[in-house]
Order: C-alpha cells, then sequence, then structure tokens
C-alpha cells in the first residue's frame, strides 16, 4: 500500500509542466467565514467556470487551490489564491512563473464595489483602483497587462460605512441572486478571452 504522506506529496505538488497557456485567478478569502461574502465573488466565479468544464477546484499548490481545464480551446488554470486577498498576487506570480506565461494570458476576478450586483466590467488592463487584491497581483507582477473582470457588489451604503465591514459582509438574497445570475455571462466572456477575443467579450457582456 502507498505511503500516504507520498500520495498526499504528489496531490499537493503543482502539476508537472505541461501545456497550460492561460491563467484565471478568482479573487477572495479562504475559509467557510468569507464564502458568502462580497469579496469572494471572484472563488464563486472561479467555482462556476470549474463546473461548466465537469472539474473541482481541488488541488493544492502555487499557494492556491486549483484544476485545470479547456476553455476556448486552450488549457486554463483556474485559481484560487488561498493566502487572503491582500497577499493575492504571490500565488498569482508563482503560476505564472512555473508555466512562463506573461501577464497578458492571465485574467483576475473579483469583485467591485463601484458596480450594482450583477453588473460584470471587463477591462484589458488598468490600475488596481484601490483594490488591495489587484493592488497584490500588479506588485508581484510586475505589470498592470492583465485583464480583469470586475463583478458588481454594490456601493456602501453611506461614506462613513467601513469598507472592510461592507466587503467582508454577506450579500442580501436578492443581491446573491443577481450575482448567480451573472455566472453565464462570465463563463461566455471568459472562453472568448481564451480564444483571444477580448473585443467580442467587451462587447457582448461588459455592462
Amino acid at each position: 500500500m502507498a505511503d500516504l504522506s507520498e500520495l498526499f506529496r504528489k496531490i499537493a505538488a503543482p502539476p508537472t509542466r505541461g501545456p497550460v497557456s492561460r491563467i484565471i485567478a478568482g479573487l477572495g478569502n479562504p475559509g467557510d467565514r468569507y464564502a458568502n461574502t462580497r469579496h469572494n465573488v471572484g472563488f464563486v466565479a472561479a467555482d462556476a467556470l470549474a463546473a461548466q468544464a465537469g472539474a473541482t477546484i481541488n488541488r493544492a499548490g502555487f499557494s492556491a487551490l486549483y484544476t485545470e481545464i479547456q476553455l476556448g480551446g486552450e488549457r486554463v488554470l483556474l485559481l484560487k489564491p488561498q493566502t487572503y486577498m491582500n497577499a493575492s498576487g504571490e500565488a498569482v506570480a508563482a503560476a505564472a512563473r512555473f508555466y512562463k506565461l506573461t501577464p497578458d494570458r492571465i485574467l483576475v476576478i473579483c469583485d467591485d464595489i463601484s458596480f450594482a450586483p450583477g453588473c460584470l466590467r471587463i477591462r484589458r488592463q488598468g490600475s488596481a483602483g484601490g483594490h488591495n487584491g489587484l493592488k497584490s497581483i500588479i506588485s508581484c507582477l510586475g505589470s498592470e497587462g492583465f485583464a480583469r473582470f470586475k463583478i458588481g457588489v454594490g456601493q456602501k451604503p453611506h461614506p462613513d460605512y467601513d469598507l472592510a465591514d461592507w466587503v467582508l459582509g454577506t450579500f442580501p438574497a436578492s443581491d446573491a441572486a443577481a450575482v448567480r445570475a451573472l455566472m453565464p455571462d462570465v463563463c461566455a466572456a471568459a472562453q472568448l478571452w481564451a480564444q483571444g477575443e477580448m473585443d467580442r467579450a467587451m462587447s457582448a457582456y461588459s455592462h
């Protein structure tokens, strides 16, 4: 019978260097405590992409949970960093180094408080815009040149409301339903991105 520690080592190790040509990182915070919070919509999107491909994001490596799927004719690494939001770049950069991928082969999916729940904004690149996950990725990659899908989670109810309390708060039922209803668009847009058809993705799904 195989030694269990050796078996776990094989499961937890990154895959052998292969045909992965793109990375999609859905941002969030690990643990049940954060599962239904606004900050974790990137995890929701990554899970939706995995489910569509008949996969589960359950392998450990790159300071993340990951799986590999076929999307738009490409082999894509789906990544859920387990570093907490503020250090998301460590996981994304580790995977990019392993597969020798440049920032233009990376898509990041995250929350955005500027837009209403259920709104999707697609950008080729850009600044962090105050988002700590994006800030970490830009710092670790040394570049702003990665695509991002921003999923609206709604603005704070008033200016004095603590931002951390807002993004780490849970959705009311109507907002959660709006985010879930957006997932088919997120998956379709991600497929276009994987095919190199960013203009079509932005035209059809960015709103």
